[in-house]
């Protein structure tokens, strides 16, 4: 799909033709095993963006936690595209009490040309991807780790990096623990399978078999990827020719002061601007969610934080040569005018 902005003519679109454009980038945005959760409504200079229920990982995340996590990343996009329209945009986030499934109303009516640094940030939203393995053994810039702190704190959140072989450590054996937990759970693992079509499908949601090594990639340490393959052996074959051993990358941790709707929307947020910046400088992060899906891991972590911070992602960063594929769903299939009701 293409979501490049035109150089010329851009304050001259209908309202309509505006919100279509900036929902066919949003559903670009990343989201939990690509459940793209999110439903759009237009009406005049005002987009609505709401929480889809129904695409809800009932199993791993019962609060919609991550649920929240992913519009927010939608909602980060979103703006993106208003400016790369040439407008401000204005955002109210929860603005109603009595409807929690109302993330924003999103509004444009002030002008102003984008700035370069956001126009590359827009070119990345189609081309990122997230990163399913082991990476090559070629570290990020030194300089990008301080840059994404700041993309984080814009939106409340913390970016906090395991420097320590400890902590890096710590953080692999949670998540490892996590993932065999759930992996026990028969109805965690129904769940996840329902989002990991066949290859050659040509369902537009879901994690792709083009996305994920068919193989476990072993890093040191080893940070366990989902098994969307349930052993049937789809994925990818290993594009490394380097080591048996993968590079883990640059371990991060994504955090938040508070804990709740909110403070979801603005982890994703802050999630979103920080993989398309990496982006920019051709890193990738692979997304854990599994030790913060379990409460008590999730607490565990929070216990060697030390700071009553939440945390809410597990990221880790670094260099692939090989690209996944990922799919979306069309700007129509999730955007509605109050007049026809939903999608």
């Amino acid at each position: 799909m293409d979501v490049t902005a035109p150089s010329e003519g851009r304050l001259g679109r209908t309202a309509g033709e505006v919100a279509t454009y900036v929902v066919g980038a949003a559903v670009w945005a990343p989201s939990v095993h690509n459940t793209q959760p999110w439903q759009f409504t237009a009406s005049g200079s005002q987009i609505t963006l709401h929480a889809d229920v129904r695409r809800q990982l009932r199993v791993a995340d019962p609060r919609g936690r991550e649920m929240m996590i992913s519009c927010g990343a939608a909602l980060l996009t979103a703006k993106l595209a208003l400016r790369m329209l040439g407008y401000v945009p204005e955002t109210r986030v929860l603005p109603d009490p009595a409807d929690p499934l109302l993330v924003a109303r999103l509004r444009w009516r002030r002008q102003a040309p984008p700035a370069v640094a956001e126009e590359r940030l827009f070119d990345q939203i189609t081309r990122r991807r997230t990163h399913r393995g082991g990476f090559e053994p070629v570290p990020p810039d030194p300089g990008l780790l301080e840059v994404l702190r700041h993309d984080a704190a814009r939106h409340g959140a913390v970016l906090r990096v395991a420097i320590t072989d400890q902590a890096r450590a710590v953080l692999a054996a949670i998540t490892d623990m996590a993932q065999q937990f759930e992996s026990l759970d028969t109805a965690y693992v129904r769940e996840l399978v329902s989002w990991a079509p066949p290859p050659g499908s040509n369902q537009l949601d879901g994690v792709s078999a083009s996305s994920y090594p068919a193989r476990p990639e072993l890093t040191s340490p080893y940070f366990p990827g989902r098994d969307f393959a349930a052993g049937r052996g789809w994925g990818l074959p290993s594009s490394s020719t380097i080591s048996f051993t993968r590079f883990t990358g640059l371990v991060c941790l994504l955090t938040t002061p508070a804990d709740g709707p909110s403070a979801w929307v603005d982890a994703g947020q802050a999630l979103q601007l920080i993989l398309l910046r990496a982006s920019t400088c051709g890193v990738a992060a692979a997304l854990h969610s599994q030790p913060v899906e379990v409460g008590w891991l999730r607490e565990a972590i929070r216990a060697q934080l030390g700071d009553s911070s939440y945390p809410q992602l597990v990221l880790r960063l670094g260099t692939v040569l090989q690209n996944a594929v990922s799919f979306r769903r069309p700007a129509n299939a999730v955007l509605a005018s109050p007049l026809h009701g939903g999608p």
